[in-house]
Order: C-alpha cells, then sequence, then structure tokens
C-alpha cells in the first residue's frame, strides 16, 4: 500500500495519511459484485405524529430492540422544537417521548434542538448526542446517557466549547475505545472536522478544519472503515458532489483535505456503513438539485458504487436525512424524513447477489 506524507496544521513535521486515490478493498471478500439489495418492509415510525414538522432521524439497535430518534415540533428551528425518541419492542414502534428540549437551566428561554445520534458502545452504554441553539452557525453540543437502552436518560450535559460532538451521523468506536467523530461548523463557513474522546462527558479533541470554504463548502460527515485501520468520510457539500477525505484509526486527526467524488449531491445530508462483510452502504439523493429521489448504493472500496435499492421518487416531494445500521442479524436500517413530516423506517436484506456481473446499476454523476 503506497502511503504519501503530506504536511498537516495537526504536525509541523508532516505525517503518513493513505493516499486519496488508493483506497484498499477487503481481501478474500467473498462477494462478486457489490449486489443488488432487497425491501423487506417499510412503515412510519409515526404515522400521525402529535407535530407538523419531523426531520433528522437517527437509529440504533439495542438488546431490547431498535431505538430511532429525531427533532420534531411546529417548523425546523421554532422554540417548540425538542428531541423525541420510539423505541421498536419486536413486534412495533411504541408511542415516542420527548427526551430533550432546549431548556437551559441558566436562562429563561427555551431554543430549538437539532440533529440527533445515538450510538452505543461496546459496554452497552447508549449515548445521545444532540445540538441545542438558535441556528446551526450558533448551536452547541449536548449528550444524554442511558443505561437500560433508552427508557430512562440522565440529565443533559453540554459538551465543552468549541465540541459539537457527531454532527448528524454516528461515530466509530476505536479499538482501544476512542470515539471518532464525524463533525463540522457551519460559522464562518462550512467547515469539517474530526473530534474525538474516549470519555463523552469529559475531555474531548479536535482536529483541523478538512477545508477550505468556499472553494469546498462541506458539512455532515458519515465514516467508514477499511482493512488495515484506514478510513474514509462521506460528505455533504455546496459543489453539487459529495466529498471524501481519507484517514487512519492509529491518528484521528490525521487526514487528507477534502476533495470531490463522483457521486451527485443536492447540498443534502447522507450516512454510510461499513457492514459486516466489508462493504460499503451509502444513502443519499443521488442528484444535483432537490431531494425527491433517495437511493441505497453499495460500494467494495469506497471509490466505485453501484445502486442497490431504491426507496424513493417522487417528483416535487422531499426525502431526506437518512441513517442507516446494520443490525445483528445482517439486515440493513435506514431511517428518513418523508416530506419533513414523519420518519419513515426500511428494512433491508443486503445478502442477494446479482445473478450476472452486469446486474445493478453503475452510479453515474448526474448532469
Amino acid at each position: 500500500m503506497r502511503l504519501r506524507r503530506l504536511a498537516s496544521p495537526a504536525s509541523a513535521a508532516g505525517i503518513l495519511v493513505l493516499a486519496a486515490g488508493l483506497s484498499p478493498a477487503w481481501p478474500a471478500l467473498q462477494v462478486s459484485s457489490a449486489g443488488v439489495f432487497r425491501i423487506l418492509g417499510a412503515e412510519f415510525i409515526v404515522p400521525s405524529p402529535s407535530f407538523a414538522s419531523s426531520h433528522a432521524s437517527t437509529i440504533e439497535e439495542t438488546p431490547s430492540g431498535l431505538a430511532a430518534a429525531w427533532f420534531g415540533g411546529s417548523r425546523e428551528g421554532a422554540e417548540d422544537v425538542g428531541i423525541w425518541l420510539a423505541r421498536h419492542d419486536g413486534k412495533a414502534w411504541l408511542p415516542p417521548i420527548e427526551v430533550a428540549t432546549g431548556i437551559m437551566a441558566w436562562e429563561a428561554a427555551r431554543h430549538p434542538c437539532w440533529n440527533p445520534v445515538l450510538f452505543r458502545r461496546r459496554s452497552g452504554e447508549l449515548l445521545l448526542f444532540y445540538k441545542v441553539g438558535p441556528s446551526p452557525s450558533a448551536w452547541w453540543g449536548m449528550l444524554k446517557t442511558s443505561a437500560d437502552n433508552g427508557l430512562t436518560w440522565s440529565e443533559a450535559r453540554r459538551l465543552p466549547t468549541g465540541i459539537l460532538g457527531p454532527i448528524k451521523n454516528k461515530p466509530l468506536e476505536l479499538a482501544d475505545g476512542t470515539l471518532l467523530c464525524g463533525s463540522s461548523a457551519e460559522d464562518g463557513g462550512w467547515r469539517v472536522r474530526m473530534e474525538w474522546t474516549r470519555d463523552p462527558a469529559g475531555a474531548w479533541s479536535r482536529g483541523p478544519d478538512l477545508n477550505t470554504p468556499p472553494a469546498i463548502s462541506a458539512i455532515q460527515p458519515a465514516l467508514l472503515r477499511h482493512m488495515g485501520g484506514i478510513l474514509q468520510v462521506l460528505c455533504r457539500s455546496k459543489q453539487g458532489v459529495l466529498m471524501e477525505a481519507w484517514g487512519r484509526a492509529a491518528d484521528p486527526g490525521a487526514w487528507t483535505r477534502l476533495a470531490p467524488t463522483e457521486l451527485p449531491n443536492p447540498d443534502s445530508g447522507v450516512d454510510a456503513v461499513t457492514m459486516a462483510d466489508g462493504r460499503h452502504v451509502l444513502v443519499y439523493n443521488p442528484v444535483r438539485s432537490g431531494r425527491a429521489v433517495l437511493d441505497v448504493a453499495c460500494s467494495l472500496d469506497g471509490k466505485e458504487w453501484r445502486r442497490a435499492a431504491r426507496l424513493e421518487d417522487d417528483p416535487g416531494e422531499e426525502y431526506s436525512y437518512p441513517a442507516v445500521i446494520q443490525a445483528r442479524d445482517g439486515r440493513l436500517h435506514v431511517t428518513y424524513t418523508w416530506r419533513r413530516t414523519r420518519i419513515k423506517h426500511v428494512i433491508l436484506d443486503p445478502g442477494i447477489r446479482p445473478k450476472s456481473k452486469g446486474a445493478g446499476s453503475p452510479m453515474r454523476p448526474a448532469r
């Protein structure tokens, strides 16, 4: 594997990072191609919400079943917007409860909540990260924890000044217990960075910005794992395509600069996950404008992507901000915003292989 040396703000001497064009495939992967996924079921988590707007969902698996959260209220950015959470008992989604609000102990005003992220650590602790503040350019990071799979939650803690936590998508827990979080800031231009910690309620570290706006304006990175401790992020951008960067688990602050991919992006959030067999899954809007089409794509190397399933295609409507996980039984669970009013949950079987080498639609940039 060829490496190149890049100067980095994190190290004056420079550091070794993976050359962006040389992403590795998993060795001995017993898959002839990326595959075609079968949709096993789809449903609304809350068929008739008590609030007008639902957005920015997150999903996680626990020993008690699935848990999903999102922000909901009268409209995005309104003071009544809180974080709502629903649990699945193995048969159906239970009614949601509001688990976090923007009421801060140090002031009388209530602020809107934004972008929850659920993540279950290897220790069993369930984390809920979210943002509070008047706007994305002025929000701050918050954290709640649960020891009983989301049934009850701790008091809210504010993350350290300058730390926002995982901004939309789930973190990775590295071998040493470090939580590596894809984060970004929107004050002074859209900028992507990595944040990490072993104790989310304690000290955090923050890496340098991976891009310089407005030449590249990007936010909301999604993390993928490759063999040999190599990591990849895919990011939403204002440039009409997804941006990517490459790094190493051994040095969470060492990353290449963001560079464009051929995958289209209409300035809308994405999510991604590396499955147990090494394949990578991306859920995104495969167009340069609008959010009417939502696809699931699959890749063996993080570079060449093929459509594995189409979730939505309805001109004039919005289907956006997906979240994706692979459960212990191998199935994929995707949640996403459905027309800004509800959160939809889709279950996919990623185990079906195409019958011929040409099956599946190659990803092509929309023009």
